[in-house]
């Protein structure tokens, strides 16, 4: 099953910036494979369902074994069998409606 979610991963006991951990996530979103796009306050991650849960889990892991005592995660996920739809899809279906919009 294909699903897309927003994982928004937060490290505690490692001080205020978040920058150096946030990217151990992403290189192990990255070696994963998966779709994905970072923002501000998160990344979505494309795929089938198994490796996604594997990539989040494996962000936990690389996390804890870089020092980071206690992980704090959310996750929203979503997944739909009517078609297939990826999260380039979903934001230009946004796009187009405000382009036609008066």
């Amino acid at each position: 099953m294909q699903v897309m979610v927003d994982l928004c991963v937060v490290p505690l006991g490692v001080g205020l910036s978040l920058s150096k951990e946030i990217a151990v996530c992403q290189r192990v979103i990255a070696d994963a494979g998966l779709a994905a796009q970072l923002h501000p306050y998160g990344t979505v991650i494309e795929g089938e369902w198994d490796a996604v849960m594997a990539c989040v889990k494996a962000c936990h892991e690389a996390l804890h074994d870089a020092g980071v005592p206690r992980v704090f995660t959310t996750l929203k996920l979503g997944t739909r069998t009517d078609k297939i739809q990826h999260m380039e899809d979903k934001v230009a279906s946004v796009r187009a409606l405000l382009q036609d919009a008066p």
